[in-house]
Order: structure tokens, then C-alpha cells, then sequence
């Protein structure tokens, strides 16, 4: 088992940064992939941003140049640095990682951390 705790969320100002960070524990050995996902209300949650054990990255278009996911595998902890934010930011975001069990992958999540941008 894998466990996920994010922190960082908060009401800011659109524009305005955060750092939202992700703590894994358990069983983390080769954490395949982790990423940040997110879910605002009435609509489905969706992939803000991704990053392999390789260090490769897939971001959502929405999110190019403004955030940066990145993660310090000596820590076991995921970050997202979220610059210039807006409005539509506003979700609760999840951690999320995927690890390879040799037949099958395992996906898990964190509770989730609420982010809200008023513009």
C-alpha cells in the first residue's frame, strides 16, 4: 500500500502562487508515476500534470508554462509549483501514483487539498 498526503492548498488571488506538496508513505518503492489531478465542482476530474520515475512530464494545456511539477524521490514527496494563477484553477487537487506490481498497476490517491483563486 501506498499513502498520499497532500498540503499547500489556500485561497489566493489570481496571479498569485502556491505550492502544493504530496507525501508519500508505505510501500513507495518504484513509484512508477506520480502526478496532479484535479476536480472542480460539477465537473470531472481531470490530469493537471504528470511525472515519470524518468523524470518525463506531461502538463495539461491549460497549465503549460505556469505550472511545474517536479518530485525529490529522497524525500518520497511531489510537487506542484503553480504560478500566475486564475479563476479556473479553482479545484480540489489530488495526488495521484501508479506503481507497476509486475502483472498489474496499482493506482492511488491522497484526500485531496482545496485550492481556490478569486479573481
Amino acid at each position: 500500500q501506498v499513502q498520499l498526503v497532500e498540503s499547500g492548498g489556500g485561497l489566493v488571488q489570481a496571479g498569485e502562487s502556491l505550492r502544493l506538496s504530496c507525501a508519500a508513505s508505505g510501500n513507495i518503492f518504484r513509484i512508477d508515476i506520480m502526478g496532479w489531478y484535479r476536480q472542480a465542482p460539477g465537473k470531472q476530474r481531470e490530469l493537471v500534470a504528470r511525472i515519470t520515475s524518468g523524470g518525463n512530464t506531461i502538463y495539461a494545456d491549460s497549465v503549460k508554462g505556469r505550472f511545474t511539477i517536479s518530485r525529490d524521490n529522497a524525500k518520497n514527496t511531489l510537487y506542484l509549483q503553480m504560478n500566475s494563477l486564475k479563476s479556473e484553477d479553482t479545484a480540489v487537487y489530488y495526488c495521484n501514483a501508479e506503481k507497476w506490481y509486475g502483472s498489474a498497476w496499482q493506482t492511488y490517491w491522497g484526500q485531496g487539498t482545496q485550492v481556490t483563486v478569486s479573481s
